[in-house]
């Protein structure tokens, strides 16, 4: 359970980005003392109850740079109603669920869901975003970020994506899940020295040791039993654009009238990295949006 903050200060400020001309705004949130910060491109006017979906920087990162990993997605959101925000984790980390995590966010145990909770409201208060199209797309500790909402607050989002991230094994796994299925997209490489295909330790360096994670497969196994599926998934090769990367992406879904969808991207070759023959952000949205035309 979150805890709705007592203080809650908006810090507006207004930033021109030359090159293309966009306004880009800024604003932070204090949860429990902490000021939480996030940024979004300026909505233009025809917006009208727009989708939400928040774009998670991996550890050591924050909102502001991820904006330069999403503008495909972000150009894109903007003529389909939708309106993309990037907030910053606690001191450049996330507080997600691995219980081994190193990260200030994590030993001091900041309200994630305190500060998401407040950002929809936030955003609905504003532009009045439709609460029932909330998604969130992560990277790395984003990912884990993004399944750490799925797991907890799942009646908060209508679907999420994970890129190079799987779940927390069992005895890393400091969360408590809701046991809610939500649409659910997985994108992972293979040939990931970080977040290892098959499991293990997610190593960042000397004394930077974020535990041990499932495999993809179980991970991927997880959201679709959480979902009712069982048997195998419809298997599809996508179509190999970049000939000369020894990479290849191989399309894993589980798909049913009136169950969530949960899909795999398994990139085989790809390391710890955004896929060479696809945009995953794009994806991402593809995704979301597919979800707005279920029933």
């Amino acid at each position: 359970m979150y805890r709705t903050p007592k203080i809650l200060t908006l810090l507006v400020t207004l930033i021109t980005l030359s090159a293309a001309h966009a306004q880009v705004l800024s604003d932070s949130l204090t949860i429990d003392g902490n000021s939480r910060k996030f940024f979004f491109n300026k909505p233009p006017d025809s917006f009208k109850n727009p989708s939400l979906i928040f774009v998670l920087h991996g550890s050591g990162g924050n909102g502001r740079d991820m904006m330069q990993g999403a503008t495909k997605m972000d150009e894109r959101a903007s003529t389909e109603n939708a309106l993309v925000v990037y907030p910053s984790g606690y001191k450049r980390y996330w507080n997600e669920c691995r219980k081994a995590s190193f990260a200030e966010a994590n030993t001091e145990d900041v309200n994630e869901q305190a500060f998401f909770a407040d950002m929809i409201a936030y955003f609905h208060k504003r532009y009045a975003v439709d609460r029932n199209h909330v998604f969130v797309v992560g990277t790395s500790g984003g990912g884990h970020m993004a399944y750490k909402l799925a797991l907890t607050m799942p009646d908060a989002f209508r679907a999420a994506t994970a890129i190079i991230a799987n779940l927390p094994d069992s005895t890393n796994l400091d969360c408590t899940p809701v046991g809610k299925a939500i649409p659910m997209l997985i994108i992972n490489g293979t040939a990931d020295p970080i977040n290892p295909y098959k499991g293990g330790v997610v190593n960042l360096g000397p004394g930077r040791s974020m535990g041990a994670v499932r495999s993809t497969d179980r991970t991927f196994a997880y959201w679709a039993n959480l979902a009712g599926y069982t048997g195998s998934p419809t298997a599809e090769k996508i179509p190999d654009i970049t000939l000369t990367d020894d990479q290849t992406i191989e399309r894993y879904t589980y798909r049913t009238t009136g169950k969530p969808d949960v899909i795999l991207l398994k990139v085989n070759g790809g390391k710890h990295e955004y896929p060479h023959d696809l945009d995953p952000h794009l994806e991402a949205l593809s995704f979301f949006e597919r979800q707005l035309r279920q029933p």
